[in-house]
């Protein structure tokens, strides 16, 4: 009979014999060895492989690709800016929000009359520049920029407009928008419309600026912080225009309201002042 210590015939020829020796360890290749960094590595491309073996590699299961474009001048350029204005300006945003039903009604009652006087339809948008260069010039603080240990002043006010091009996003300027009317602030608007998607605009038509004006509601936008337009102390954004209900007289109206964001260097600019 067998014991419990004893194992099977059968279990032990399944097993083996027991290793006497631990494994061998393998050798050390001789000389040193090659540190090739990682971003050295060459890698071949899918559409390369695509091209030796005829076969796409998009229609197998399970693979995935990579595409490197070059950033544009424009690009690089505005990614410049943008951070320029990250690391210098003290950015603080104060919202608020507008009843725009004056407006709406005004637009409707003088956009044929425009039309016809002017050749040109009217909007928003030449409407919040002329009230923004008003308030510039009451509030010139706004208006003013620093440099160095000093505060510059302006007696004269050139809105930057942000505006959407096939190439990105430029900021042609509307230069003494202080003077101006209606009709001469959108025909300058169109003009640049017209420019960036032709991409004609010229550094000339985007130098300077003492405040900038940026439109997301065209985007449908509901709110958001735009960055400042360095050397400017402050740009404000427009945003879409959506039915709200509102208490108005103590009563709840749905009216058209539009949110509007001002972001300013809080290094010249107080919320006061804003």
């Amino acid at each position: 009979a067998k014991t419990k210590e004893e194992p099977s015939k059968a279990s032990a020829a399944s097993s083996g014999p027991a290793p006497r020796t631990t494994p061998s360890v393998p050798t050390v290749p001789k000389g040193p060895l090659r540190e090739t960094p990682t971003s050295q590595i060459s890698v071949t491309p899918a559409t390369q492989m695509q091209t030796a073996t005829g076969i796409d590699p998009h229609k197998i299961t399970g693979t995935r690709s990579e595409t490197r474009v070059k950033m544009s001048r424009m690009r690089l350029k505005i990614a410049e800016r943008l951070k320029e204005a990250q690391n210098t300006c003290a950015m603080l945003t104060t919202f608020n929000e507008i009843d725009m039903s004056n407006m709406v009604e005004f637009r409707k009652k003088y956009a044929e009359q425009f039309l016809k006087r002017h050749n040109m339809k009217l909007g928003f948008m030449s409407a919040f520049v002329k009230a923004s260069a008003c308030a510039l010039v009451d509030n010139p603080i706004v208006n003013a920029v620093i440099d160095g240990n000093e505060t510059v002043y302006r007696d004269y006010v050139d809105i930057s407009v942000a505006v959407a091009s096939p190439k990105g996003l430029v900021v042609p300027v509307i230069r003494n928008v202080e003077k101006m009317n209606y009709a001469d602030i959108e025909r300058t608007i169109s003009e640049y419309g017209e420019k960036a998607k032709k991409g004609t605009l010229a550094i000339e038509d985007m130098d300077g600026g003492t405040f900038t004006i940026s439109n997301g509601g065209v985007f449908g936008s509901l709110f958001g912080t735009p960055i400042i337009n360095p050397p400017q102390s402050a740009i404000l954004g427009m945003h879409g225009i959506f039915d709200r209900p509102v208490a108005v007289n103590g009563k709840i109206e749905i009216r058209p309201m539009m949110y509007v964001a001002l972001t300013y260097d809080h290094r010249i600019l107080d919320g006061r002042d804003a």
